[in-house]
């Protein structure tokens, strides 16, 4: 998706300004003055990766510096969250692109994480939200979410629901789907969303998450069907579905978004000229139009409201998560 100014085959010209140091340090108002690096805790091409690269792909055309795209998988995606939390410079020069599970899922999910989302990292800007279909293998006697839920009320864990792996944002969307309506369903997890999706079309289980763009081709075929969408307002991409608090489940949203973070200590002007221009660039049609391609919603923010949407999630997922007393380690 993206172009030689922001792969991997600028990484050692990103090393030679970095190596600089300190004699290469720019005001607010020279910023930028070299490579920007966007690091992806999460190996290429899923969702955040996706993200990232959209980004820096506009800020690159923005900036006219190359905007370099660093994937760093593992660990649940704490590693690369770690190395720039803890290990970058706070200059404006390495960015995050984190998601939901990075910032708040995580503090939620694991009892050592190795950063603090609210004190080693700055938010920038929230970029992009992504909302999951509801989808069910044909054969389930229920054709909408009342449906569903009065289903699983009459046979309390018998409806079994795949996920992309424990403590994954399709395994939460359906925990929060459980918590908020009053249903217990059985949970199996998948090794990736993909798996749990070939699942549902093979009878192995009967409700699954997935995302829009794995959804809707398989809906549209016949092979599954979806029943709402989880977010807090219908898709542009189906807006034929309703959102599940529409279909029976007042109160109800759930979406996964991305954001831009960088080092906490990032001189405040830094941050909020970084944040405007990505904010300038989400409003542009052109750029909307790349996110909505690929299945996302452009969004946008000041660093402080994507603060207070931090300060929300944290603990409004740590109860969901007690709640359902999940464990990842």
């Amino acid at each position: 998706m993206t172009t030689a100014p922001y792969q991997y085959s600028t990484v050692a010209l990103w090393m030679a300004f970095t190596l600089a140091g300190p004699a290469l340090a720019q005001t607010a108002g020279d910023y930028p003055g070299k490579p920007i690096r966007v690091v992806v805790p999460s190996a290429p091409g899923g969702g955040t990766d996706i993200v990232g690269r959209l980004i820096a792909q506009g800020l690159n055309e923005s900036w006219g510096q190359p905007v370099i795209v660093d994937n760093r998988g593992g660990a649940g995606g704490t590693a690369g969250v770690s190395m720039v939390a803890k290990g970058a410079a706070a200059d404006g020069y390495t960015m995050l692109l984190g998601s939901a599970g990075h910032l708040t899922f995580g503090p939620a999910l694991y009892s050592h994480l190795p950063y603090d989302p609210q004190k080693d990292l700055a938010p920038v800007s929230l970029v992009a939200s992504q909302p999951f279909v509801l989808v069910a293998e044909k054969t389930l006697p229920a054709d909408s979410v009342k449906e569903l839920v009065a289903l699983a009320k009459s046979r309390p864990d018998a409806i079994r629901y795949g996920s992309g792996g424990s403590g994954s944002a399709s395994h939460l969307g359906i925990v929060l789907l459980e918590h908020t309506a009053g249903i217990s369903m059985l949970h199996v997890p998948y090794k990736g969303s993909n798996p749990s999706v070939a699942a549902l079309m093979g009878g192995e289980i009967q409700v699954a998450l997935a995302g829009i763009e794995t959804a809707l081709p398989q809906v549209r075929s016949g092979r599954i069907k979806a029943l709402a969408v989880t977010g807090a307002k219908r898709s542009r991409s189906a807006p034929e579905l309703p959102t599940v608090a529409e279909a029976g489940v007042p109160g109800y949203a759930f979406e996964v978004w991305y954001g831009v973070v960088v080092p906490a200590g990032t001189p405040r002007a830094i941050v909020a000229k970084i944040s405007a221009e990505i904010v300038k660039l989400l409003k542009s049609p052109v750029v909307s139009q790349r996110f909505f391609a690929a299945g996302l919603e452009a969004l946008g923010s000041t660093p402080e409201e994507f603060t207070a949407l931090i300060a929300r999630e944290i603990p409004r997922w740590r109860a969901v998560v007690k709640a359902a007393n999940i464990h990842v380690e």
